[in-house]
């Protein structure tokens, strides 16, 4: 099965899904990123896509890309991007993210900082298909990460990308498996 994976930032994820051994074709970034480097150090090949407001129009060229490599699984890994519906036309149930809490919990971009202001004790990380609503899609995979009373956003976030690392591509390699 050929995967893209779409990245934003530092390339964790990607990085973690990469060193499982799983076979990407190719990795889409919306800004130039530390992603690029981890691709082309793996020799997987990379293409930049840059926001330019227009959320539909973006779509549609992350789209373009990764059919330009035949991806048949997308893995959003840290894309900091919502995406509109051309993608999930595109990739019906074929498009993976992973998200910093217990869904339905916490949905969004805070995740990690909203999980602490409410005050919780545990919240973790989810794997799931994304739909065109935000973090809202069927869960495949999630683990929980304690809160500590001393916790910052921070500390707490690297905990719960540490668990991310290994159950996202673990939930990659199960869904290729079963698809």
């Amino acid at each position: 099965m050929r995967i893209g994976v779409l990245a934003s930032g530092g390339g964790s994820n990607l990085e973690a899904i990469l060193d499982a051994g799983i076979p990407v074709s190719v990795v889409v970034v919306d800004r130039p990123c530390r992603a690029i480097d981890l691709a082309d150090a793996a020799g997987v090949a990379h293409e930049l896509v840059e926001w330019n407001g227009d959320r539909l129009d973006f779509t549609h060229r992350v789209v373009d890309a990764l059919e330009r490599h035949g991806v048949e699984l997308v893995a959003m890994a840290g894309f900091m991007r919502i995406l509109d519906k051309p993608i999930f036309d595109a990739f019906p149930g074929r498009v993976l993210n992973t998200h910093p809490s217990l869904l339905p919990s916490f949905r969004g971009a805070h995740a990690v900082a909203d999980a602490l202001e409410a005050g919780v004790k545990v919240t973790g990380c989810t794997i799931h298909v994304a739909v065109p609503e935000v973090d809202a899609g069927p869960i495949l995979a999630q683990e929980a990460v304690p809160v500590h009373d001393d916790d910052t956003v921070e500390a707490l976030h690297e905990r719960i990308k540490a668990v991310e690392h290994r159950l996202y591509p673990d939930t990659i390699k199960t869904f290729m498996e079963r698809t």
